[in-house]
């Protein structure tokens, strides 16, 4: 049965933030993706959880029966940590609540692999006997079944997401109470983990905003009654919004778990946006008075007047579209689109023709501006490609799927077709059908 715990103060009546631009998460792949982490549908998840408050959902209200070991398993653990010569800062090793120093379980990888901060499986074996948890990090990004769900994922909540695993031995506790800056999913991979979950002493906390800052308030509130103690079992999944304090401890058995962070954007984001951009106003980059005292208020209260007065004349003048286009500076590199396989690419580019069907490339975030007289400027997550502005309508057909055969690119003829295509192949923004 799904499990709900409302935060302290009742309803929570903030309204909503809109997303940025993002590709639409069409096709089943993104809503199964969240259907994976929690068992309500979509609407009722955005509108009594997300960012709000604790939701538990048991192994038999999810669709996959088998649970989450297609994901990743211990045997994947144990690959991971013997054969692919995993490097700092992909894993980490904590005890007692502090991090090991990483010197204590890498090393060189012998002949041809000396590079020093490799995994050493024979460390590890003596750390995790020992006690310790390992976190596998930016799984992301080095294992398939992860890489995709985290794209899928990424899609239907509009937001980057990154996946870390934690293996704990039977009765151990990785990290003492805490909270993270960014909400979570829990996935209970193997294994019987109890988590004591409490209320926020600092609802919605910023990034700059650890918990370590707080850590009294932290401890006295754990020390208090949980507002949900629970043992996750094999394929149960919990969602923790930023700022709940947690504590998880393995039971008799060793625990395998995955935790799907979130970093969403925030308001806070948007003012740090506004005060970049208030360095473009002469008045507020004007200098205080020659000899003003700015540690004496009778000093700093006439330039607060005027500087607030300045900022608000400014700030009543700022275009939406100045802003827009530094979040999606700041959005986009964050959360890339789905991998490509170079080697097949390259081999699309050679053989392309103009019955070659191609589509976007997944989870490509993209904008398609024409702002320069005879151009037209693509904007993606990491560059802009240039291209003469006759080629627009064939590249907006393309991405957004009103057609797929290079030969039924629109306003251009087969040559051009091809040199439009063969340069969308090359940057990586569409892929073979």
């Amino acid at each position: 049965m799904t499990t709900t715990i409302r935060p302290p103060g009742g309803h929570d009546s903030r309204p909503a933030v809109s997303s940025s631009v993002r590709p639409p998460a069409t096709g089943p792949a993104a809503p199964a993706a969240l259907a994976r982490c929690v068992a309500v549908g979509p609407e009722t998840f955005a509108a009594a959880h997300w960012g709000r408050a604790p939701l538990l959902s048991r192994a038999d209200e999810l669709p996959n029966p088998a649970g989450f070991t297609d994901l990743f398993s211990p045997a994947d653990a144990d690959e991971l940590l013997s054969r692919r010569g995993l490097r700092t800062p992909f894993l980490r090793v904590a005890r007692d609540g502090q991090l090991v120093p990483a010197d204590r379980w890498t090393g060189g990888g012998g002949a041809g692999a000396e590079i020093g901060d490799q995994v050493l499986d024979e460390r590890i074996l003596q750390q995790y006997a020992d006690g310790a948890t390992l976190v596998f990090q930016g799984l992301h990004r080095n294992w398939p079944p992860l890489v995709d769900l985290a794209g899928d994922l990424a899609l239907a909540i509009g937001q980057p997401v990154q996946v870390n695993a934690y293996l704990t031995p039977p009765g151990n506790q990785g990290f003492a109470t805490h909270y993270d800056t960014h909400d979570v999913f829990v996935l209970q991979v193997d294994g019987r983990k109890r988590w004591r979950i409490h209320p926020p002493v600092l609802p919605d906390p910023l990034e700059r905003q650890a918990w370590g800052g707080r850590a009294d308030e932290v401890a006295a509130t754990a020390d208090g009654p949980a507002a949900l103690d629970v043992v996750l079992g094999p394929g149960d999944a919990l969602y923790l919004p930023r700022g709940w304090l947690h504590s998880a401890q393995a039971q008799e058995d060793s625990s395998l778990h995955l935790t799907i962070g979130v970093r969403a954007l925030t308001r806070y984001a948007i003012v740090e946006e506004l005060l970049a951009l208030a360095a473009e106003d002469p008045r507020l980059r004007a200098g205080v008075p020659f000899g003003a005292d700015l540690a004496a208020p009778d000093d700093v209260g006439p330039e607060l007047t005027g500087t607030v007065e300045a900022l608000r004349d400014w700030l009543s003048t700022v275009p939406a579209a100045a802003v827009a286009d530094r979040l999606r500076r700041r959005l986009w590199p964050a959360a890339r689109p789905a991998p490509i396989r170079p080697l097949a690419q390259a081999a699309a580019l050679r053989e392309l023709t103009v019955d070659m069907a191609l589509t976007a490339r997944p989870g490509l975030r993209w904008q398609l501006v024409d702002d320069r007289p005879g151009r037209v400027i693509l904007r993606l997550f990491d560059r802009t490609v240039d291209l003469p502005a006759v080629c627009g309508e064939a590249v907006r057909a393309l991405l957004t799927g009103a057609v797929s055969r290079v030969g039924d690119l629109p306003g251009l003829d087969d040559d051009d077709r091809l040199v439009v295509a063969r340069r969308l192949l090359r940057e990586a923004v569409v892929v073979p059908a």
